[in-house]
């Protein structure tokens, strides 16, 4: 926890509050169902919260902005971001049963009340959002064919309307595609942890 007062500072009691509860929370769930690796469970708050919250160094969602968070396993990003933007409509969206009747244990205990969840696959979901963020569930380019059509037309933030991609590694090959429509930021200008030495966000603004 004291990883996100040292980067988020200005966090009300109840931002604080629900941060705080996650340890235990995901502890518990993650003795009942495999949401991240057992071995990630000491480093809960460096390698997935924070990683999470990389995404709200980049951008500041104005209230109203609706973001779906595709393939969300664990509830990540889309937990940590929920709690950072009490204002903003989060859906969070898995095809797997099991991880999002954990999740919705998740947001309930986390008091939040900003979250709806779908169990689905992307590809058949007829709806509309401002923003679809991930983290790594496939290659970047499968990811935007899956999700292209879930991108609202209308942008009203500082950044247009698009996908907000958290990967690792090298992957320069994946976007070419994308031409000037994308933009990749190293989480280590925002982080100074050797976790995020190779974690990037990728945005591609709709095409």
């Amino acid at each position: 926890m004291k990883l996100i007062h040292k980067y988020f500072p200005g966090l009300t009691p109840k931002q604080i509050r629900q941060f705080e509860q996650l340890y235990d929370i995901y502890s518990d769930w993650n003795q009942k169902i495999n949401l991240i690796s057992r071995k990630d469970i000491p480093f809960l708050y460096e390698r997935h919260i924070l990683h999470s919250l990389a995404i709200a160094k980049y951008v500041q969602f104005i209230p109203k902005t609706t973001v779906a968070d595709v393939g969300t396993g664990g509830g990540f990003p889309g937990i940590p971001l929920a709690i950072f933007f009490p204002d903003v409509h989060f859906v969070l969206i898995d095809s797997i049963a099991k991880k999002i009747k954990a999740v919705n244990e998740i947001v309930k205990c986390a008091d939040l009340n900003n979250v709806n969840t779908i169990i689905s696959r992307a590809e058949l979901l007829n709806m509309k959002f401002d923003f679809i963020v991930s983290r790594a569930v496939t290659d970047l380019i499968t990811f935007y064919q899956l999700t292209k059509n879930l991108v609202n037309n209308r942008s009203f933030n500082k950044i247009k309307n698009g996908i907000i991609y958290l990967k690792g590694g090298e992957f320069e090959k994946e976007l070419n595609v994308f031409a000037d429509k994308k933009k990749v930021i190293h989480i280590s200008d925002y982080f100074s942890e050797d976790f995020f030495l190779t974690k990037k966000i990728v945005y591609i603004s709709r095409l």
